[in-house]
């Protein structure tokens, strides 16, 4: 997973109509609000003779996509393996909410791979742990759904024998929740494991040769029913809103911008909703040397929302779009977005 925007640098890009910040709302209910899980690129094992000469990475709340272009340098074919890890999915407690873009049990991002322009069928592999011990195999002896998002996992759990129920239990792959779905308070048992999955395949980068690797997926996008930031009764004092500043490198022209919005709008609170994306920058650095050309483009959907992230030299190249380029990169640390969308009545 190489990536772009080195998040360790503490230069801040600032665009007025662009960059933006938003503060997760305090007083915001549980399901007002979802988590987003960090993802990322492709994992390699480690070789030194393939370099990655481009990296293409464009990301947006709708989609992420990746173009590698490698050289393998040996006067003979290299296979190697390739992976991309899905991000574990785990529901520890009832009020926890996830942001999982597809309803898919297996290939949860909608994740697709082509070499060359042509489809790739990549294995895949998932696996369930609790307390970590792998329990997989145990789940499908009792023909229970390995996604523990899905209603139709809950709903497995339910129709286990009373007896089964202690031991998932005891173990830790589930909890009793108590709540109505119709007739009344009633317990059930809900799934508490962490759930692996991988995508992988084995590739030929030929001798002398480039390769051109595509991939694309839905992201997880956390998000927010409102913000903080701008309204009537926040501060810039407040330690969520220094963690945020930190974090998506905004500052206090960013701020003074979503206040005159909230002024204009004539209400307490800023019109805007909250988006968070995270890309996993450094993990798959396993080529030889640094990344030649880096490039990164990272979209806000519309010209009246706005948008921060930590970055040196960016541009904007459209107008919800902005560019950053590096050469002889080596990605370090996570890039992540904050999307602050405009509500509109």
């Amino acid at each position: 997973m190489r990536s772009p925007v080195a998040i360790g640098l503490r230069k801040v890009f600032w665009l007025s109509c662009a960059c933006a910040f938003s503060l997760a709302v305090s007083e915001a209910r549980a399901n007002d609000t979802a988590a987003e899980l960090a993802t990322g690129g492709l994992i390699f094992v480690q070789n030194n003779d393939v370099e990655m000469r481009d990296e293409d990475l464009f990301i947006s709340d709708s989609e992420i996509r990746v173009r590698y272009r490698f050289f393998n340098h040996a006067a003979k074919d290299v296979a190697l393996l390739v992976a991309f890890p899905m991000p574990e999915i785990k529901i520890s407690g009832e009020d926890d909410n996830l942001s999982i873009p597809t309803e898919e049990p297996v290939n949860i991002l909608d994740f697709h791979t082509t070499v060359g322009g042509k489809d790739v069928n990549s294995e895949v592999e998932q696996r369930v742990f609790a307390a970590g011990v792998d329990r997989t195999q145990y789940l499908r002896d009792l023909g229970i759904p390995l996604a523990p998002h899905l209603p139709t996992t809950g709903q497995a759990l339910d129709r286990l024998p009373r007896e089964k129920w202690d031991e998932l239990i005891k173990i830790g792959l589930a909890a009793i929740e108590e709540y109505d779905v119709g007739k009344g308070m009633e317990k059930h048992l809900a799934p508490r494991w962490a759930l692996r999955t991988t995508f992988y395949w084995q590739q030929i980068f030929p001798a002398n040769a480039e390769t051109l690797i595509n991939h694309r997926y839905k992201p997880s996008v956390g998000a927010t029913a409102g913000t903080a930031i701008g309204s009537a009764y926040s501060s810039a004092d407040d330690p969520y809103y220094k963690a945020y500043a930190r974090k998506y490198c905004f500052d206090a022209d960013f701020l003074a911008s979503v206040v005159r919005a909230r002024k204009a709008a004539n209400t307490d609170s800023a019109p805007f909703t909250e988006e968070r994306i995270e890309y996993i920058l450094k993990t798959g650095a396993n080529w030889s040397g640094p990344i030649q050309n880096f490039r990164l483009v990272v979209d806000k959907a519309a010209a009246d929302n706005l948008i921060s992230f930590c970055g040196e030299g960016v541009k904007k190249i459209a107008p919800t779009q902005f560019e950053m380029q590096k050469s002889n990169y080596t990605p370090d640390g996570n890039f992540t977005v904050l999307i602050l969308k405009k509500i509109t009545q």
